[in-house]
């Protein structure tokens, strides 16, 4: 018999009251967002409060312009994710259903989607205040790991967006049908956990090097340089773990079984793989730009 870990049984609810007839109920996943924001709202407090942290110990931004910008990228998220996943996962059948884009309840959201809402946001709110764009990308990006590390997680308790089956001792056999449907697979089908992968990958890790670049090396004193390593950290993080995800069902067929959106003699690249290549490009561009301006 195979080794494989049973699901862990939490309910994607913490809690649910019924008011009025209305049933309203606390999920880990909005639970994540609200927690991740409040972490990354912190972080970047915390980093505008600490003058040495800064060149010529000069702060750019001040607490109250953070809680300023927290509101516009939320914004940035919110339509930023939904329209990139309408636009990069399923844009024939929201072309076909065009009422159903702003359905957000409904599921759909792309990382990819919501940075780049979220740049659009920072974009907009540096000219406005008159801020420098590359130091406040620097703070933006401090604050973006916690958010993902909960997200992440909140992913594997809704048991969604799981990996590849696999015979590695540590596999899952998560309980939706769609998880258990494996073909090669005879009895439970275990899968890799890609959601703890990218939440240890792209979260902890990945969170804990910008907090260490920040408060050891002063890294905020080369505008650019902390904004460069979370693009390039990011993107390779997803890189890496998507060998493993699922690939979306609406990019598999018969004769693309892994999901590949371009591929050539059964090699290829997933969706999030294409999208996460010019993130990498960005983050080094970024990094070889702060150290040739320190």
């Amino acid at each position: 018999m195979r080794a494989l870990l049973p699901f862990p049984d939490i309910s994607p609810e913490i809690f649910s009251i019924s008011i009025f007839g209305f049933e309203l109920a606390l999920r880990w996943y909005a639970l994540a967002y609200i927690v991740g924001i409040l972490i990354g709202w912190r972080l970047a407090v915390l980093a505008v409060k600490t003058p040495r942290l800064w060149r010529n110990d000069t702060v750019v931004m001040t607490p109250t312009q953070i809680e300023d910008l927290l509101t516009w990228v939320i914004v940035g998220v919110i339509l930023g994710g939904r329209l990139g996943y309408v636009a990069f996962y399923q844009p024939a059948y929201y072309a076909q259903n065009p009422g159903e884009i702003l359905a957000v309840w409904q599921g759909g959201m792309s990382f990819h989607g919501g940075l780049l809402g979220v740049i659009l946001a920072g974009f907009l709110f540096t000219q406005r205040h008159r801020i420098p764009r590359l130091s406040a990308a620097d703070v933006m990006a401090l604050g973006v790991p916690p958010g993902l590390l909960l997200g992440r997680l909140a992913n594997f308790i809704n048991a969604e967006l799981w990996g590849r089956p696999t015979d590695l001792p540590w596999g899952v056999a998560f309980p939706t049908e769609a998880a258990q449907h494996c073909p090669a697979v005879a009895g439970v089908c275990a899968r890799h956990p890609s959601q703890l992968y990218e939440a240890g990958l792209e979260g902890l890790l990945l969170g804990a090097i910008l907090i260490w670049l920040v408060w050891r090396l002063g890294a905020l004193k080369t505008p650019g340089f902390v904004a460069g390593v979370f693009f390039a950290g990011y993107g390779c993080a997803r890189l890496a773990v998507e060998f493993v995800r699922q690939p979306d069902a609406q990019f598999i067929t018969d004769g693309n079984p892994l999901g590949l959106v371009w591929h050539l003699s059964g090699w290829g690249l997933t969706m999030g793989q294409i999208l996460s290549l010019p993130m990498i490009l960005l983050g080094i561009w970024l990094i070889t730009n702060a150290r040739r301006s320190s």
